[in-house]
């Protein structure tokens, strides 16, 4: 069987095009995503385009009683995955902390936070057994450094930056890689999520300069994992060549 590869989050974005990239060079996939009908669409088209074979779990990285029943849903050789790219995670809203919305703030920990370590807490056991894995955790540039009002999303980013030391600390003697990726600004969905759906807010974040794309990030994480067995990245910040922070960005409008 062909190398697995299960990417969480996979119906848009960095999720979607991490899928694309492995599935073009011959990887078998595991899917997630809580949007049912566009994750049956991705796969659907990623088994016609690249004759792979596939398993979709639609589930919400939030609730850990359905993360838990998908991956041990998995038929036994299906749990021998190779490499897990821990994508799923979002901002929402950004306000100072004092006029939060604290629904926002849960929705964000939940999802960036528990939901990673809900998903990690499945397949590490599996790979430790294996003695064999590589795990990619998707950080971002706001868990390096904090900006004004992006308070619990930096937060949570900054716990996935730390999770991922820690994962590499004790995965180290069993042979596991552990890669923190962490973009600047490209544009997918987040910025839509963030704002809740306004459009025009959403577009003004990558006006005046190129953004990176989620094949950008995907192309990164497809190179490191397919370097030689010896050796690990263990940390990649990636912004686009007009960003020189999390806040400053050399703008043409």
């Amino acid at each position: 069987m062909s190398k697995i590869v299960c990417v969480t989050g996979a119906t848009s974005g960095i999720g979607r095009a991490t899928a694309e990239i492995f599935a073009k060079n011959g990887y078998n996939l595991i899917l997630t995503g809580r949007r049912k009908e566009l994750l049956e669409a991705v796969g659907e088209e990623l088994v016609k385009k690249y004759k792979i074979d596939l398993m979709l779990l639609n589930f919400d990285v939030r609730n850990r009683e359905a993360v838990d029943k998908a991956f041990e849903s998995l038929p036994s050789g299906w749990k021998n995955i190779d490499i897990l790219v821990n994508n799923a995670g979002l901002a929402v809203g950004l306000e100072p902390v004092q006029d939060g919305n604290i629904d926002d703030w849960e929705r964000m920990i939940d999802t960036n936070v528990k939901g990673l370590l809900y998903v990690s807490r499945k397949v590490l056991p599996w790979m430790v057994k294996n003695n064999a894995g590589h795990v990619f955790n998707i950080a971002s540039i706001a868990g390096k450094e904090t900006y004004a009002n992006g308070n619990v999303y930096c937060a949570t980013k900054s716990a996935v930056d730390s999770l991922s030391r820690a994962m590499r600390i004790d995965m180290v003697k069993h042979g596991i890689k552990v890669t923190n990726v962490a973009p600047g600004a490209v544009e997918t969905e987040f910025s839509i999520v963030r704002f809740k759906g306004d459009l025009q807010r959403a577009d003004n974040v990558y006006k005046g300069y190129e953004p990176l794309t989620g094949a950008d990030i995907a192309d990164t994480i497809y190179y490191v994992a397919t370097l030689p067995d010896h050796v690990c990245i263990n940390d990649l910040v990636i912004t686009p060549k007009a960003q020189a922070s999390a806040t400053i960005f050399n703008k043409q409008l």
